[in-house]
């Protein structure tokens, strides 16, 4: 029996877990760090305990301290959510040595599936089919290039421990090869501590396609069916769906018996996720598991009744499932991620305070969030602010709801991926990635190669750099009828002062706002400087990779503004904002 639990995490998933705890009747526990005084998961929790500091080294994933605040507390167990500590062997022992209730697989099964060059063999063994790859994790990039030269382009370099698309890189160039393995390992080793890769054929245009897997102690495995994750960008998921569209019966019946029999071979308990990538000629390989719960379970939980984080306190406590068998899915259902990122800069992070958080409602809605009006989104985490649920008796209903609920969805004060999940709703593509025959669909590098952002979810007016611009919604009567519009801010003000509009009214709204010296280089948001890749006085031209910077466990690179002589102000470690000048270009 559990009585009280400390939530190791932050954000919508600490929420999820406090709430599913309160309906059991458990006593929430939540921590925060210093950028997280007074975050919605501190509210709704029943007691909240600071931790000092603010990088996830400092607090989230800082063992002593979670420790000791557990024991003051009084909490009998811990559950880690996702990221952070949920795949940590070591976390999970010190969890049971310190007399507490692990809500999680055993610290082995993490250890034995969490390592990707293993799990691969447990797949093999169990007849799971999979791609080429290295039995072994590879010490020095020669060796992921000496892959590529016997088994051909592309390939994908992953962490060994990594996940979440952090620590992988797909390379199709043999000279990208060696930057592509160091800067996997960078990743990897900043999110999950290890920093060892491996190497495996990449199948070009795959869909992503996963299981979730329920286990208890006493030998019950249930598969909650498919999820389609292929809507990413690097890697990212974006937009899940479930169950998975456009499967066969033979491949889905593959998919379930191949996810319940990995899991039945390591003596898995609890809420786990096994991920497969299916090609276009209808291939399925075995990608990974993942030994905690998924940001996208809520998806499988509205179609199928299941709520996967009471399972989690239920098998943990000893207790077997409260399913006998696989459940039916009804219904199809859609998730949108809804992260502070700026489309039109490369999906960049966007720290900042939320001035207005307004979610949608109406049937099939639901919105699991982290933030509310107020809260503030802080650099040092994940992007991942809410997600959206829509769930529909057909996928046809489903899809036509989601246009709705996104249109309804208001956030002000940080830039959201709101309009690319409005853009893909109204996409051809989307629609088809439903249909078995259709020729079109999503792959899970469709969007770096083809998403463009349209202002056409947001405006029919407004140029794309409009996108972000602060809208007044303005009701008309035009011929009796009532017609809401919606005009930029800025429009309306130089009105009022009495001014002509500008033609590009907007545009200070959107990336690169505000005068800036010519030549001067700076970082898009704030973010840590991982390492220059020019030297203080090389030439460079417009557009060349100039720097690799981090933010909420993302890489991205700046480039450089023009062509020139580049005169470097900033060194490696530094900890950047969009207000300093890193370096000139003359």
């Amino acid at each position: 029996m559990i009585s009280a639990v400390l939530i190791a995490n932050r954000g919508e998933i600490a929420v999820r877990i406090a709430r599913a705890a309160r309906d059991l009747g458990i006593r929430s526990i939540a921590i925060y760090s210093e950028a997280d005084a007074g975050a919605l998961h501190t509210r709704v929790a029943d007691e909240a305990y600071a931790l000092p500091g603010n990088t996830a080294a400092d607090t989230y994933m800082n063992v002593p301290a979670l420790l000791d605040i557990a024991v003051r507390a009084g909490a009998d167990a811990i559950h880690p959510g996702y990221g952070f500590l949920s795949e940590n062997a070591d976390f999970a022992r010190a969890v049971a040595s310190a007399g507490l209730t692990w809500i999680g697989p055993t610290p082995e099964s993490i250890e034995l599936l969490g390592d990707k060059i293993a799990a691969r063999r447990v797949a093999e063994e169990v007849g799971a089919p999979l791609a080429p790859g290295t039995s072994d994790p590879i010490d020095d990039w020669q060796e992921a290039r000496a892959f590529a030269e016997k088994h051909g382009l592309p390939i994908a370099i992953k962490a060994a421990y990594g996940g979440g698309g952090r620590g992988l890189k797909v390379v199709e160039n043999l000279e990208d090869i060696e930057a592509a393995f160091n800067s996997a390992g960078r990743e990897a080793k900043e999110a999950f501590g290890r920093a060892e890769c491996y190497v495996e054929k990449f199948l070009t245009h795959p869909r992503h396609v996963e299981a979730q897997i329920l286990a208890d102690t006493h030998g019950n495995v249930a598969v909650l069916g498919t999820r389609d994750c292929s809507t990413q960008r690097r890697f990212q998921k974006l937009i899940e769906e479930a169950p998975a569209p456009a499967l066969s019966d033979e491949q889905r019946k593959g998919i379930h018996e191949g996810a319940r029999a990995i899991c039945a071979k390591v003596g898995y308990t609890g809420a786990g996720t096994v991920e497969y990538i299916v090609s276009e000629d209808g291939t399925i390989s075995f990608l990974e598991v993942n030994t905690r719960v998924q940001v996208e379970h809520p998806v499988t939980e509205v179609v199928t009744g299941v709520d996967i984080i009471a399972e989690q306190f239920r098998i943990a406590a000893g207790e077997p499932l409260s399913i006998s068998t696989d459940p039916e899915s009804t219904g199809h259902a859609f998730e949108f991620r809804i992260n502070a990122e700026d489309i039109l800069n490369g999906f960049a992070p966007c720290p900042g305070t939320i001035v207005r958080f307004e979610p949608p409602t109406g049937p099939g809605i639901r919105v699991d969030a982290g933030v509310r009006s107020g809260s503030i989104v802080p650099p040092y985490y994940d992007s991942l602010i809410a997600k959206l649920l829509v769930w529909g008796p057909t996928r046809e209903i489903a899809l036509a709801r989601a246009k709705h609920a996104l249109e309804e969805f208001d956030i002000e004060g940080v830039r959201t991926v709101l309009p690319f999940h409005r853009d893909m709703v109204s996409s051809q593509v989307l629609a088809d990635h439903g249909d078995a025959e259709a020729q079109a669909g999503i792959y899970t590098d469709w969007l770096d190669h083809n998403y463009r952002p349209s202002a056409e979810a947001t405006s029919h007016i407004a140029p794309v750099e409009a996108i972000y611009a602060k809208r007044t919604q303005v009701a008309i009567e035009i011929d009796g009828k009532l017609v809401s519009v919606g005009l930029p801010e800025r429009l309306l003000s130089g009105v009022a002062a009495g001014a002509a509009p500008s033609g590009a009214a907007g545009n200070a709204e959107s990336a690169g706002e505000g005068d800036s010296t010519e030549g001067a280089v700076t970082a898009p948001y704030d973010a840590n400087l991982v390492a220059w890749n020019v030297a203080d006085g090389d030439t460079v031209e417009e557009g060349d990779d100039i720097a690799t910077i981090e933010a909420m466990k993302m890489e991205s690179v700046v480039k450089a503004p023009r062509g020139g002589t580049i005169k470097l102000l900033a060194k490696e470690g530094d900890r950047l904002d969009p207000s300093k000048v890193i370096a000139t270009i003359d």
